[in-house]
């Protein structure tokens, strides 16, 4: 090869599939449902767009071809065992019961979806709660704007603060982000959150005050205190999360006693135990099935592999884009995200942050010293790049993989879901104007 990286040297072309991907996984559920809903589907679209770029990365680009390629193959493979593992031991955790669908239990549930998506992921989160929110507002006539907001808040906005609670920062968390960096997030976080909150308050308590007595009367009459069935997941849980946050010790310790993948085998020993030794009620009260997960590991596999020239292009040619300040890495991250996937979207974005300034390693962007070239800190990229991510893939249903399963639950429990575009409304009106002010705050 000739001087300078894989990217340097990379044919624009070879975005092409990856484009091809994301627009398959954004408008086939669309138009072909009944046809892409089939893992057999998912997996011929994934092997048409990833398998070829994988081939000719490692037939003509040698052994630095080969070395790209099984980076990528580890990120994919750490990347599916966490996702794995959160969504089979919070399978395992059920809420029973009937709470009042009063606006305060309301928003104490979103409030509690938005802290829990930092620990369980925006997908646990969302499949712990959807149904004992579904329940609790199961006798009013007005409930869909419930719904929506869930998917605003515990599927997506809330998941900002920690690797744990987005697949956009696992990811970056595997390509050298610190576990803890995403701490520096929670004034992002706490805005986001609240201005959400407040409005989703004033919403619910319009339509609340519009309910036919008879729809509050039933409601009351209903009532069932909460229990949680499956409690000893919650441990488990809590050794996910041990195992993410001490993932360089383990690494080491691995290294010393020779055991490769030290954390990914302990977070498949953790799910296991949870399907074998955790009674299996609560997983028949949530209706666990495996299809969500499996559906993301085949698509992701497709992503990843033809992301590879994507990020390598971009690490080497960022500079090109012509974005230099963070609001523009916010917006351009967040577009993406809405309309493609979050995840994608950031490692794209980020990558192309660490080409524009001249960073060596993606770690490089936690830098909080100043570019003076630029007039910002490294780190004032990757916040935008992920505020970005997390925030905007909650401005349509494709953005994020929770907003579709949350929306189908729904839909299978009575409630009218507003359509694609009327979903988009919602965004429109709520969530670009908080987005607006992101930006001022912090970004410009």
């Amino acid at each position: 090869m000739a001087e300078g990286g894989l990217g340097d040297h990379l044919s624009l072309w070879l975005i092409l599939p990856f484009a091809g991907m994301l627009l398959s996984v954004a408008i086939l559920p669309l138009v072909a449902d009944a046809w892409f809903s089939r893992h057999r589907s998912q997996a011929i679209v994934a092997a048409v767009f990833g398998a070829p770029v994988v081939v000719y990365i490692l037939a003509v680009w040698g052994e630095a071809g080969l070395e790209s390629v099984l980076t990528t193959a580890e990120d994919y493979v750490s990347f599916i065992i966490l996702l794995g593992a959160l969504f089979t031991i919070a399978g395992g955790i059920c809420l029973l019961g009937n709470l009042l669908g009063t606006p305060r239990s309301n928003v104490t549930f979103l409030l509690i979806g938005a802290v829990l998506a930092n620990v369980v992921g925006t997908t646990g989160a969302a499949m712990i709660l959807i149904r004992p929110v579904l329940r609790a507002n199961s006798e009013r006539t007005r409930r869909a704007h419930v719904v929506v907001f869930l998917i605003f808040i515990v599927c997506n906005l809330g998941g900002l603060l920690t690797p744990l609670g987005d697949p956009p920062l696992f990811l970056g968390f595997l390509n050298g982000i610190s576990f803890t960096w995403t701490f520096r997030l929670a004034p992002q976080w706490l805005l986001v959150n609240a201005l959400l909150l407040v409005i989703f308050y004033a919403v619910d308590r319009y339509h609340y005050r519009r309910e036919p007595p008879s729809a509050l009367v039933e409601d009351v009459l209903d009532y069932v205190p909460l229990r949680i069935i499956g409690k000893v997941n919650l441990l488990l849980l809590g050794g996910v999360v041990a195992c993410v946050a001490l993932s360089p010790q383990l690494a080491h310790l691995g290294e010393a006693v020779h055991v490769p993948f030290l954390r990914d085998l302990l977070l498949v020993a953790l799910a296991v135990v949870s399907l074998r030794f955790v009674p299996r009620e609560a997983r028949r009260c949530n209706e666990f099935a495996w299809k969500p997960i499996l559906e993301v590991a085949i698509l992701f596999a497709g992503i990843f592999a033809s992301m590879l020239p994507v990020l390598e292009i971009l690490r080497a040619r960022g500079s090109e884009l012509g974005l230099t300040a963070p609001w523009q890495f916010y917006w351009a991250t967040g577009g993406l995200s809405a309309f493609l996937d979050n995840a994608p979207s950031y490692l794209t974005m980020g990558s192309a942050a660490q080409g524009f300034l001249g960073l060596p390693e993606f770690s490089g962007l936690m830098s909080s010293t100043v570019n003076g070239a630029v007039g910002w800190s490294p780190a004032a990229f990757l916040a935008a790049v992920s505020c970005g991510a997390v925030m905007m893939g909650a401005i349509s249903y494709i953005g994020n993989a929770p907003n579709f399963m949350v929306r189908s639950i729904a839909e299978h429990h009575g409630v009218k879901m507003p359509h694609f575009f009327a979903y988009m409304g919602y965004s429109v009106v709520v969530l670009l104007p908080v987005f607006a002010l992101v930006t001022l705050v912090f970004f410009v």
